[in-house]
């Protein structure tokens, strides 16, 4: 049973930053996509990063260019997302999720198959 377990969020002033982590476990992951989301209060769901298991290709969300930065480490089955120059707007549940690399999109929902439980960044003003 594939598992995502993320961790290190937080509350942080705005200029901040977080790293997250999500550690994967349960499967083989060489053929999957890994991604991050986020949900603010009364919102969507909506797309934040992605990166290939390889870590050859990075996809990022227009408001987070620049400011954040996916990674991962194969050895520790682990994705990271650190996060800079933090706004207030950045205030959600981040989630980790875990989808087939052949899918075509890797910004929306439907392209993952497994989710962690979500990690609470709030950034203040």
């Amino acid at each position: 049973q594939v598992q995502l377990l993320e961790s290190g969020g937080g509350l942080v002033q705005a200029g901040g930053s977080l790293r997250l982590s999500c550690a994967a476990s349960g499967g083989t992951f060489s053929s999957y996509r890994m991604g991050w989301f986020r949900q603010a209060p009364g919102k969507e769901r909506e797309f934040v990063a992605a990166i290939s298991w390889s870590g050859g290709s990075t996809y990022y969300a227009d408001p987070v260019k620049g400011r954040f930065t996916i990674s991962i480490d194969n050895a520790k089955n682990t994705v990271y997302l650190q996060m800079n120059s933090l706004k207030p707007e950045d205030t959600a549940v981040y989630y980790c999720a875990a989808g087939r690399a052949w899918r075509p999109i890797a910004s929306v929902t439907g392209a993952y198959d497994y989710w962690g439980q979500g990690t609470q960044v709030t950034v203040s003003s």
